[in-house]
């Protein structure tokens, strides 16, 4: 029966979710959806000590594309968030996430928008910045980026936008009561890394399932074709001596590198 080859966007996915998992960024917390999809994260995100959202509990939901990385996956917020790039139902308006097409009339540069090279990694690490440093040129939130720039430009003064937000951070600690989250309220807390702990090794298995298979085949891809040239560079086929003895070729070094 011939082995079903592992879209290559899976594969990604896996690599990217472990290297989170064993090192996480500070002030996310990565899970899977449901443990069979690698095509839906649920993101939680720690709002930053000495910024508007210390204190926060946000959670999102990041879907990715069939053909990730060579698409962008999308980034939703499941909590209600009141800021000048994430829109009414939650998506996240910025230009790592945009398709990396030629559109001027964005104002954006193809530079700035998706590419193969991005992970899961600099998405987390632009929303976080992007939350604390809003882009008011393009707004998807209209009344938030005006509300925002009163705040920003009367250096505080202005208290309405910081009142939203820190409502909204306020009405999160319920919901992380609920999940049973402690949430970093100072820098040290918030600078550990937040690991998830595996409730079962269904992750591993999965993991060895995607790449041990597909690494047998390569390997036995490369056997036969090694033997298959060393015969025919010696005039002989492995089993030349009519059958009675089969030469077998080891390869000396099977080790590879994966790179997310």
């Amino acid at each position: 029966m011939a082995h079903q080859a592992t879209p290559s966007s899976q594969k990604a996915l896996m690599m990217e979710l472990k290297s989170l998992q064993e090192q996480p960024v500070e002030g996310f917390r990565i899970t899977l959806v449901e443990e069979s999809d690698l095509y839906n994260w649920e993101v939680a995100i720690f709002g930053p000590p000495n910024t508007l959202y210390e204190g926060g509990y946000f959670k999102a939901h990041i879907k990715f594309p069939v053909d990730y990385p060579y698409s962008p996956p999308t980034f939703r917020f499941l909590t209600k968030m009141w800021h000048p790039n994430i829109y009414e139902n939650g998506d996240v308006c910025i230009s790592i996430l945009h398709p990396p097409v030629d559109d001027p009339q964005s104002g954006e540069l193809p530079s700035e928008r998706w590419n193969p090279t991005q992970n899961v990694r600099t998405i987390l690490l632009s929303v976080i910045s992007l939350l604390n440093e809003p882009n008011t040129f393009s707004p998807a939130n209209v009344d938030a980026s005006v509300m925002f720039r009163k705040w920003r430009d009367s250096k505080g003064k202005d208290k309405e936008y910081a009142e939203i937000i820190r409502k909204q951070v306020m009405s999160t600690a319920a919901e992380a009561e609920r999940d049973g989250v402690k949430v970093p309220t100072t820098l040290a807390e918030y600078c550990v890394q937040t690991r998830v702990p595996s409730q079962d090794s269904s992750s591993d298995l999965l993991y060895d399932d995607l790449y041990d298979d597909d690494m047998e085949e390569e390997d036995e891809d490369e056997d036969e074709s090694e033997m298959e040239s060393v015969g025919e560079a010696g005039g002989m086929s492995p089993t030349e001596d009519g059958g009675t003895s089969t030469r077998r070729y080891d390869n000396q070094d099977d080790s590879g590198n994966e790179d997310s």
